[in-house]
């Protein structure tokens, strides 16, 4: 019994994964869990034997793979924006002062014609990157929210 549930439970799991890929817009409202990404469900099982064959064992590894560098649309936190001659070396004052302050929060620096700008985190909803913009605003006042089309994957149940 435990055999055909888990069988079945790596065919659902397949089934759910290939259909998410192949939609273009992502699912509003669903929390994406990280926590599981780029890593076989199946060795975390504690006690448990998988009997599977092994073209599904290479599918779910082939869906892991492919599936290991793929973005999700979100908020940030731009505490520096700015397009003065000064403004290379500012952005990076600003990104190194940012770190010091929160060393466990992402931060990142780019360069749009003309624009160097610095930008903070990485929240699937914009409650979450409105938490972290009340913290930094004393130390960051021009600070603000931007909707990013590709953050990295946050952490689920992470505050920053």
């Amino acid at each position: 019994m435990r055999r055909i549930i888990v069988t079945a439970l790596a065919a659902l799991l397949m089934a759910f994964t290939m259909a998410a890929q192949t939609e273009s817009v992502p699912a509003q409202g669903a929390a994406l869990d990280s926590t599981l990404v780029g890593k076989n469900i199946f060795t975390l099982l504690p006690n448990i034997t998988v009997h599977q064959s092994d073209n599904i064992r290479k599918a779910l590894n082939n869906q892991i793979a492919s599936n290991s560098s793929r973005k999700v649309a979100g908020y940030r936190v731009r505490i520096f924006n700015d397009n003065k001659q000064t403004s290379r070396g500012a952005s990076e004052a600003a990104l190194n002062r940012f770190k010091g302050m929160y060393p466990g929060i992402a931060a990142y620096r780019t360069y749009s014609n003309p624009f160097f700008k610095v930008t903070v985190g990485d929240f699937r909803t914009k409650s979450e990157a409105m938490q972290l913009l009340q913290q930094i605003k004393g130390s960051f006042p021009s600070a603000f929210i931007v909707k990013e089309a590709a953050i990295n994957y946050p952490p689920v149940g992470s505050i920053f």
